[in-house]
């Protein structure tokens, strides 16, 4: 049972995945039965009335006739679900409270329909598929409503990403560690954290599960033959999204808007958030259950393809994809919701194909069966946009000059080498005060570094009568 503490904390925290508000008891006391019917199909919840959806306690009159009305709503909920109704006050301000655990017998039904939660929202299964795969998911537990056993919270948390994960999810720093964990419904009434705890906060959630991981491959070419690049990105998801992020920023061709005084704009090849929706999808709805495979990014030069074990839920029938969303995982959904890494439930596949739309790139290629696959083509060209010549190949890609210039340097080029003679790729009027604001260097570092690729005849400098620009040398000379 909640105190006044409690639910000051559950207040300030918003409505998630867990908790629900109502500002006043609703005419159709079913919207009621709907919400904690779904509560219960899901990891459980609390529905508070008297609450604004501005998170605003504005109390609410109840008297005993109504709550027996509420209480004989919830009663049509089959098999029968016990949950405790009772009200506390807030600075004289009466909010009363529907609290309820995770049932032990799923499927919950409520006038023949199954309703689950989905992120903030409660949702009604509709189809044969989607009543189907809940019942298999109900026989085996969503993966993360099961118990990590090992895991202690206060030793196996990640508390640099909790303290970040409250600011971003808008969470008071006057409510505790235990008390946050306990509103987002991470641990079992045992107190034993749940898997989706584990993946979400833990600082090594791979000592708990092997393969909740990202991997990273390049390739060059179109085929999976040559490897250039293969990375592991660990800890909590957030973090494995994060590095992935950067990897691809630094593998990709990125270019820069600078638009009069203020911060410079980065234009991927790809849009950025094309990636962000399919790697977050990745993350929260990959079936963890599958020990032979991790989520998985592979950079082709014409290509990426993000993949994840687990293929398109029976939930969602083909008809309906891009348009509806059911998670294997819905509690690790509703921590990526909260913090606004997810904007809308069932859209992820939409914005990703009127971001490609918009960039004017291939309608990408969603595989199914087996692993889920989203495939992002790269354009077809990745020259420079000045119009000037640079001596580079206009339908080579930067990975596969990235490996020529490797292969035919005597020593391996460094990071800011390495970047330096990408930047030129992207833009050969690119200026040495740009490279070093790119860098993170100083204009005498960047300096010495461009002088070496000279001296390593990698890279070479024109200047003419309208402006110089760089030219690479080693991708030219290997077609001599």
């Amino acid at each position: 049972m909640f105190n006044k503490d409690d639910i000051l904390s559950i207040v300030s925290s918003g409505e998630g995945y867990n908790a629900e508000f109502k500002v006043r008891v609703p005419n159709k006391l079913k919207e009621l039965s709907e919400e904690i019917c779904a509560f219960a199909n899901a990891a459980g919840g609390v529905l508070l009335l008297g609450v604004d959806d501005s998170n605003v306690i504005q109390g609410v009159s109840i008297d005993n006739a109504k709550l027996s009305a509420i209480q004989n709503s919830l009663n049509e909920i089959t098999p029968h679900l016990t949950v405790d109704i009772y009200k506390v006050d807030i600075e004289g301000e009466a909010v009363c409270v529907i609290e309820v655990e995770s049932g032990s017998r799923k499927p919950y039904v409520l006038s023949g329909a199954i309703y689950v939660r989905q992120g903030p929202n409660s949702q009604k299964l509709t189809s044969v598929e989607q009543m189907r795969d809940f019942f298999q998911q109900a026989e085996r537990i969503y993966f993360d409503e099961a118990p990590c056993p090992s895991f202690s919270l206060h030793e196996d948390l990640d508390l640099k990403w909790f303290e970040e994960f409250r600011v971003r999810g808008k969470l008071s720093a006057a409510v505790s560690q235990d008390q946050i964990v306990k509103n987002l419904k991470l641990v079992l009434p045992e107190g034993k954290v749940k898997n989706g705890g584990v993946l979400f906060l833990g600082a090594e959630p791979q000592k708990f599960i092997d393969t909740a991981l990202i991997r990273c491959t390049a390739f060059a070419g179109i085929d999976k033959i040559h490897i250039t690049d293969d990375k592991y990105w660990k800890g909590p998801l957030m973090k494995q999204y994060e590095q992935a992020m950067q990897w691809l920023r630094e593998k990709l061709n990125v270019a820069y808007e600078i638009s009069g005084g203020g911060p410079r704009k980065e234009i991927w090849e790809i849009p950025e958030t094309a990636f962000k929706e399919a790697i977050i999808n990745a993350l929260a709805h990959r079936d963890y259950y599958d020990k032979g495979a991790t989520t998985s990014i592979a950079l082709f030069s014409d290509r990426v393809e993000i993949s994840n074990p687990g293929g398109l839920s029976n939930a969602i029938p083909l008809s309906e994809f891009g348009t509806k969303s059911h998670s294997r995982n819905p509690l690790i959904f509703g921590l990526f919701e909260r913090i606004d890494m997810v904007e809308q439930v069932g859209s992820g596949i939409g914005r990703i194909k009127d971001e490609m739309n918009k960039a004017g790139l291939s309608v990408p290629e969603f595989k199914t069966e087996g692993m889920f696959t989203v495939v992002l083509k790269r354009k077809e060209s990745s020259g420079k946009s000045s119009g000037k010549s640079s001596g580079n190949n206009p339908s080579a890609s930067w990975n596969e000059v990235r490996l020529i210039l490797q292969q035919k340097s005597e020593n391996k080029l460094g990071k800011s080498a390495l970047k330096i003679v990408e930047m030129i790729f992207n833009n050969s009027e690119i200026t040495i005060p740009e490279m070093a604001k790119h860098l993170n260097i100083t204009e005498r570092g960047t300096e010495k570094n461009i002088q070496k690729l000279k001296e390593s005849k990698l890279i070479a400098r024109i200047d003419g009568t309208k402006g110089g620009y760089w030219k690479l040398l080693k991708e030219d000379n290997d077609k001599e």
